[in-house]
C-alpha cells in the first residue's frame, strides 16, 4: 500500500475520492449505530476522557485563573491525543493490503449527514402524528434548550435550526478539516467540537474551566460556518420554494445577530432561502437569552417547514458532494498527477470490485 502513503495527502486526489465513496456510504447506511451499541463510538471515547479529566481537575476550590490553565491543558492534550491517533491509523493502514477501508470508517463514523436529517425528521413525524409532547421529546435530543417551554411553533423553529446549525457542525466542517488534513485534521476537529459541546457553556462551572475549548471550536467552525452558509444558498438554486438570493443576503445582514459567532451564517442561510424568521428569544437553564432575530419572515413555523428545511439540506450535502467532485477533477488534470493518481484510484476500485 506504498501508493496509498505517497498520494494520501493534503486535498490529494485519492484522499478526495475516498471521501466521495465514505459520503456515498454515510448517505445510505448512516453512522452504523448497531455497531456502536457492541463497542463504544470514537466520540463517545473522547467525551469520557473529557468527563473524567473535567471531574478531577475543575474543582469548586480552584480559582478562575487555576480553572483556566487546567482548562487549557485539557484541550492540549485531547487535541495532541486526537492528532497522535489521527497519524497513528494513517500510517498504519498505509501497511495494510486494503487500508483505504480503515479510512473509509472513520469518515463514516465522524461525518453525520443521515444521522442530522433522521434526527430531524424525527421531530417533524413525531409533531405530526403525536402531538407536542412527542415533538418536545423528539427536538430535546438535538437541541440545548428547555422543551417544555416550546410550542408546537417553537419545535418546528428549533428543529430547523438545528439542521442549519449542524449542517456546518456535523458536516461541512469534519468534511473541511479531513480535506485539509486527513484522519489528524479530521479527529482533531470532532474532538474539540465534542469538548466544546461538553465543557464551552457559560457557566459558574465551565465559564473558565471551558473557555479554551470554546474559543478554539469557534476557530476550526470559522471558516467552515460561512462554508455552509454559502453551499446552502447555492442549494436553494435547486431547491423550487426556495429563495437563493434571499438565503445570501440575509446571511450577508443578519449572521452576526446570533449570540454564536458562526451559527448564523448557515441559519441565516436557511431563514433567507425559506423565508423564515430563524433565532430569536429562547429558553436554556431555565433563563430568556434574548437573540436577535435572523431573517424576517415567518417565526410561526410549521411541521411543513421542517420537510422544506430538510428538502433544502439534502440538497446541499449533494452540493457539497459536487465541491468536492469539482476538487478532484481539478486535481487529476493538474500537470504530472492524471496518471499517477488514475492509477491509484483504479486501484483502489478494482480492491473494492474484489471484496463483493
Amino acid at each position: 500500500m506504498t501508493e496509498f502513503a505517497a498520494v494520501n495527502t493534503l486535498a490529494s486526489p485519492h484522499l478526495l475520492f475516498l471521501l466521495l465513496a465514505a459520503l456515498a456510504v454515510e448517505a445510505v447506511v448512516g453512522g452504523m449505530p448497531l455497531l456502536f451499541r457492541i463497542v463504544p463510538h470514537p466520540v463517545a471515547i473522547a467525551g469520557g476522557l473529557v468527563g473524567t479529566l473535567e471531574r478531577r481537575l475543575n474543582r469548586k476550590s480552584c480559582n478562575e485563573r487555576a480553572r483556566l490553565v487546567r482548562g487549557f491543558l485539557v484541550v492540549a492534550v485531547m487535541v495532541a491525543l486526537a492528532a497522535g491517533a489521527g497519524y497513528a491509523i494513517t500510517g498504519i493502514v498505509c501497511d495494510l493490503a486494503h487500508g483505504w477501508l480503515v479510512e473509509i470508517f472513520f469518515v463514516v463514523t465522524l461525518v453525520a449527514q443521515r444521522s442530522l436529517y433522521t434526527h430531524v425528521r424525527k421531530v417533524g413525524l413525531a409533531l405530526q402524528t403525536d402531538g407536542l409532547s412527542a415533538g418536545r421529546d423528539a427536538v430535546s435530543h438535538i437541541v440545548g434548550r428547555d422543551p417544555d417551554s416550546l410550542d408546537e411553533q417553537g419545535v418546528a423553529r428549533a428543529a430547523v435550526e438545528s439542521c442549519a446549525e449542524n449542517f456546518s457542525d456535523g458536516v461541512v466542517a469534519p468534511v473541511f478539516w479531513y480535506v485539509l488534513f486527513g484522519l489528524p485534521g479530521l479527529f482533531v476537529y470532532k474532538t474539540v467540537n465534542t469538548m466544546d459541546s461538553m465543557i464551552g457553556h457559560k457557566t459558574e462551572r465551565y465559564l473558565s474551566f471551558g473557555m479554551t475549548a470554546a474559543k478554539l471550536d469557534d476557530v476550526m467552525s470559522f471558516i467552515p460556518a460561512r462554508l455552509a452558509g454559502l453551499i446552502l444558498g447555492i442549494a436553494a438554486f435547486f431547491v423550487p420554494t426556495a429563495h437563493p438570493g434571499h438565503a445570501i443576503g440575509t446571511m450577508l445582514r443578519d449572521a452576526r445577530n446570533h449570540s454564536s459567532p458562526n451559527a448564523g451564517w448557515p441559519e441565516g442561510a436557511v431563514a433567507g432561502a425559506l423565508g423564515l424568521s430563524l433565532a430569536g428569544p429562547r429558553h436554556y437553564g431555565g433563563k430568556v437569552v434574548k437573540d436577535k432575530w435572523i431573517g424576517n419572515g415567518r417565526a410561526r413555523l410549521t411541521v411543513q417547514d421542517i420537510h422544506r428545511a430538510l428538502f433544502l439540506y439534502a440538497v446541499a450535502c449533494l452540493v457539497q458532494a459536487g465541491i468536492i467532485v469539482a476538487l478532484l477533477i481539478t486535481q487529476l488534470a493538474a500537470p504530472g498527477q492524471l496518471s499517477r493518481e488514475a492509477e491509484t484510484i483504479l486501484h483502489t476500485l478494482g480492491e473494492l470490485k474484489d471484496l463483493f
